[in-house]
């Protein structure tokens, strides 16, 4: 654990110290280094826990997402270093710092094994990601969008806190593998039924379940690349990590506490789904997928089988990647033609030829064609689902049809056609792009040859 939690803190130092000629060079460096050392997490232990300290802990469910956090961060580094160009140094490094202070907070949040500093971590990680917003947003809304995700956020975490509370009382300790161990409370008193509600309701807003995820859109918008990223692959899935780790202290979950969310996920992955359909900015339509992508991690975390959390496991990933590679996509589009509006930007095949390839490529990951992780994780969480309900085959297969045509549609719209007449010529694509995308296709086409490293 310390193996790669100190040289995480160490970033700080570097990116505050490193001479302005080598600053990018040696911050991607340092945290690629990071990033590779994390791979020795996803190995498989005999032991149930591995890393095992008196707070952290890691098991088969916290290390593919930790991996994922720790890979994340020199992609971010790489793919903000172009709209920091024109900053002044000292603003450069208030950002790599920024950025990099999420990382700690996330891999203690994903390998806490003790209720308090879960719930600690859980909260910081909104403090650098709202400065991010609001500080390195580009357009006024930014303070109303970090508003929104401060205040969905709070108002849910504080019943997320009292049930905290309320069950160190009564079991007299937070620590996961205790409370496991104590016997369940009793299972039809309104307290109870209240805890599991308030246990759950915080996951939720975080995952978003569909009506409660007007923040997302509006933080996705008007964050930089960087807070974009972050957002869709690690924050979104601190929610679907706390609703797998809770729901098994609520053992039994109350029957009646299922329906409404289960309902509310798959309705909402129809949804978000048919509002991506009719879309024109890039970066919320691409917001708009990751809440229905995540509709399906929550319906499948409700089940409670191991069919259902493998599914949802898988498909945090794989989604982790996706999306976090199509707003990087995204992003180029934006930093060359400084539109989001999706009939402003388009036809640009022509003009890109070899960032073309990765839109192919990236699509074809959001929308789960054989051999992606994706198609895996989906088939999984549908057919948990059926076994749960047939009825729920009807709402997967229409959500599934809909990814389907808003991918296309996006993919042909902005690749394919005539050029609109106000791009004449686009500064041609890097070398520090293509690196980008690499590392981010490379995992999720080799993690199908061995899938149970995150399954």
């Amino acid at each position: 654990m310390l193996k790669i939690i100190l040289p995480t803190l160490m970033l700080l130092p570097t990116a505050l110290l490193s001479p302005p000629k080598y600053l990018w060079a040696n911050t991607t460096l340092h945290s690629l280094l990071v990033a590779t050392i994390s791979l020795q997490w996803l190995l498989p232990t005999y032991y149930p826990n591995k890393a095992l300290t008196q707070w952290t802990g890691i098991d088969s469910i916290s290390s593919p997402l930790l991996t994922l956090s720790c890979w994340l961060l020199p992609l971010v580094i790489m793919a903000s270093q172009n709209h920091l160009q024109q900053e002044p140094l000292t603003r450069k490094r208030i950002f790599i710092t920024t950025v990099i202070l999420i990382q700690p907070f996330i891999i203690l949040a994903f390998s806490a094994s003790e209720l308090a500093l879960f719930y600690i971590s859980f909260e910081a990680t909104l403090i650098p990601t709202m400065i991010l917003i609001t500080r390195w947003g580009s357009q006024p809304e930014r303070l109303s969008a970090g508003i929104y995700l401060l205040f969905y956020t709070l108002i849910s975490s504080l019943p997320l806190l009292i049930t905290i509370m309320y069950l160190h009382a009564q079991a007299g300790t937070l620590h996961l593998t205790i409370i496991k161990l104590s016997p369940p409370m009793s299972t039809t008193s309104w307290t109870n039924l209240l805890s599991s509600l308030a246990l759950l309701i915080a996951f939720m807003v975080k995952a978003p379940l569909y009506g409660l995820h007007l923040w997302l859109p509006k933080a996705h918008v008007e964050a930089p690349i960087a807070g974009s990223m972050l957002l869709a692959a690690l924050l979104l899935k601190l929610g679907g990590y706390g609703i797998m780790r809770t729901t098994t202290l609520m053992t039994p979950l109350l029957n009646h506490l299922h329906y409404p969310f289960l309902a509310l996920a798959l309705w909402g992955a129809l949804m978000t789904s048919s509002i991506c359909l009719r879309q024109i900015d890039l970066k919320s339509m691409i917001a708009y997928s990751s809440v229905s992508h995540m509709g399906l991690v929550i319906a499948a975390t409700m089940i409670q089988t191991n069919w259902a959390f493998t599914g949802a496991m898988i498909l945090m990933i794989s989604h982790g990647l996706t999306s976090s590679m199509l707003f990087c996509l995204a992003n180029t589009n934006y930093e060359r033609t400084h539109s989001r509006i999706l009939l402003l930007a388009r036809g640009l095949q022509s003009l890109l030829p070899l960032m073309a390839t990765w839109w192919l490529l990236a699509n074809l990951t959001n929308m789960a064609l054989p051999p992606t992780t994706n198609l895996m994780a989906e088939l999984t969480i549908m057919i948990a689902l059926f076994n749960w309900s047939p009825f729920t085959l009807i709402l997967t297969g229409i959500a599934t049809l809909l990814t389907a045509s808003y991918t296309l549609f996006m993919l042909l719209v902005t690749q394919r056609g005539p050029l609109p007449a106000h791009i004449q010529s686009l500064q041609n694509s890097n070398t520090r792009e293509h690196l980008l995308m690499t590392l981010h296709i490379l995992p999720l086409l080799l993690l199908i040859l061995k899938p149970e490293l995150i399954s």
